[in-house]
């Protein structure tokens, strides 16, 4: 849009104190002709913006014009700049962030600007897992859309379990939602909405189509997204199924499932060093197989029915690793 490409121009001029035509072209992404255009708008809007000839010159403003913005202390400003946008997580949302970030700080003051500059380079945020895993955000941005404009969506969604388009499965029928809140958690996006059966929540990564509806959204007058996030979160732990399991374990190796899992001390190391935990699993499958993960590193001390799984397994593998090599050795 053309107003914002002029707040654009003010604001790049302001916190760069002069750039050439050419400069403000290539990161506006306009013709040098478009340019010219804009700067005649400028100044005939009352902005006092003028150009400079020769090897040193370009654009300026006058020395005595900016913008203003609210004053802001040192320790709003500390705190403003250390949530850096790269915490945001989805790369166009973060980008407008740092578009704002890049305005407030062109109309801050010389001091203050080069100090919140300063603070900038203590902190460096990477949103990205060590495993690689990425939620699909391709929908935020409608959805943060439909949100701040109290609009119903249709959205298509895709449950939990089910790949997209999955072939040979049927897709979720369109259904209509009205947008109440997002929330944001760790890297993931949730959209907290009202539906015919209630108040649910929508994993944003698992919407693979949605529209913004031409409708006005029914939003309950008591509805506070902080209070019903927290609520229906209790919920949803205190519904989960949980398998609890006591392992003995190598003294780094229990170190390393304290850090990695929900796990308390049964008792003291014993005289080899070796830790007692009682850990929790959300199924016994998945506590077979961090057991089986863990090799000789652990023992299984209860339950039983897991300590006889466990047994199972290893002798099976043992059984097919003996047949393996006697069929190599023929």
């Amino acid at each position: 849009m053309r107003a914002d490409r002029l707040l654009s121009i003010l604001l790049l001029l302001q916190a760069r104190g002069r750039l050439t035509g050419r400069e403000l072209a290539e990161r506006l992404e306009v013709s040098a002709r478009t340019l010219h255009r804009d700067m005649d708008s400028l100044s005939a809007a009352g902005v006092p913006v003028f150009a400079l000839r020769g090897s040193r010159g370009g654009w300026q403003l006058d020395e005595g014009w900016r913008t203003q913005v609210p004053g802001l202390d040192e320790a709003e400003l500390r705190a403003l700049l250390m949530a850096q946008p790269r915490m945001i997580g989805d790369s166009r949302l973060a980008a407008a962030a740092e578009r704002a970030l890049g305005k407030l700080m062109a109309a801050l003051p010389v001091p203050m600007r080069a100090q919140a500059a300063s603070i900038r380079q203590r902190l460096y945020i990477d949103a990205t897992g060590w495993r690689a895993t990425t939620e699909n955000l391709s929908m935020l941005p409608i959805v943060q859309d439909a949100v701040s404009r109290d609009r119903k969506l249709a959205i298509h969604y895709r449950r939990s379990g089910r790949r997209p388009s999955e072939p040979g499965v049927e897709q979720n029928s369109e259904r209509i939602i009205d947008p109440l809140g997002l929330v944001a958690k760790g890297s993931a996006w949730y959209l907290v909405a009202g539906t015919p059966k209630g108040l649910r929540t929508f994993r944003v990564s698992r919407i693979e189509k949605a529209k913004l509806l031409d409708v006005s959204c029914q939003r309950p007058l008591d509805f506070d997204l902080a209070t019903h996030w927290k609520s229906s979160t209790k919920q949803f732990q205190e519904a989960w199924p949980q398998f609890h399991a006591t392992l003995r374990l190598e003294p780094r190796t229990a170190e390393w499932v304290k850090a990695w899992r929900i796990a308390s001390a049964v008792e003291s190391p014993d005289a080899e060093g070796w830790v007692t935990l009682r850990v929790q699993f959300d199924h016994p499958d998945e506590g077979r197989f961090f057991v089986l993960g863990l090799g000789p590193r652990v023992d299984v001390v209860a339950p039983e029915s897991l300590r006889e799984r466990v047994a199972a397994d290893v002798a099976a593998t043992v059984s097919r690793l003996s047949k393996t090599t006697q069929s190599g050795s023929v």
